[in-house]
């Protein structure tokens, strides 16, 4: 249940505003609001009944991602880590202060700030639904074309991949996407089910 449907109108629209800037375009649009408008509609399938904290929280999991290129990290693993960790924090913050303007209060601001920064993952159910959403997008909607970027990879590689994303998600998250929740890429499927078969 939504507290103030018109402050919560007006922080999605201040995302999507905000995701709307992206240069980048998917199918034609604004790589980053296409994305955050997909998080919001996997959720409505996957847990109609989620609260404000997780709706806000999905929407501006990547909020203006593009502003943070992987470039301003050095090259490696490490720098990988650090600028996924730079994200979190870029995301929530950005979050926060455009639901500030929307008027949230400070606890539901830090609630969804907790979440969108990936925050007690396992532990806090608001962090662990986006996430679980997370990777139901990216499995119905970018795995393919990550795979066609990687034409090189190995099947090995592949499995490790999908076995990583596997293990982010909830038991209730794997039960959706083996039992036609989401629309698995049909090339990846033998790949998908042998992953979860011995994970």
């Amino acid at each position: 249940m939504i507290a103030n449907p018109e402050r919560f109108t007006q922080a999605i629209a201040l995302f999507d505003a905000a995701n709307e800037q992206d240069p980048n375009l998917d199918e034609g649009r604004p790589k980053e609001l296409l994305y955050a408008q997909r998080m919001t509609e996997m959720l409505g399938r996957f847990a109609p009944e989620a609260g404000e904290v997780a709706q806000l929280a999905v929407r501006a999991q990547h909020i203006r991602r593009w502003t943070v290129p992987r470039s301003t990290y050095p090259l490696g693993k490490p720098g990988y880590f650090a600028w996924r960790t730079g994200l979190y924090k870029f995301h929530a913050e950005t979050a926060g202060e455009l639901m500030a303007e929307a008027g949230y209060e400070a606890a539901m601001i830090e609630a969804v700030m907790a979440a969108v920064g990936k925050q007690g993952i396992k532990t806090n159910p608001d962090t662990q639904l986006v996430e679980d959403v997370s990777c139901l997008v990216f499995i119905e909607h970018y795995m393919l074309g990550f795979a066609g970027q990687q034409a090189d990879y190995t099947e090995e590689k592949w499995l490790g991949i999908i076995r990583k994303t596997w293990k982010k998600m909830s038991p209730a998250a794997h039960a959706f996407a083996t039992t036609g929740g989401i629309k698995l890429p049909e090339s990846l499927v033998p790949l998908i089910l042998k992953a979860v078969a011995e994970a």
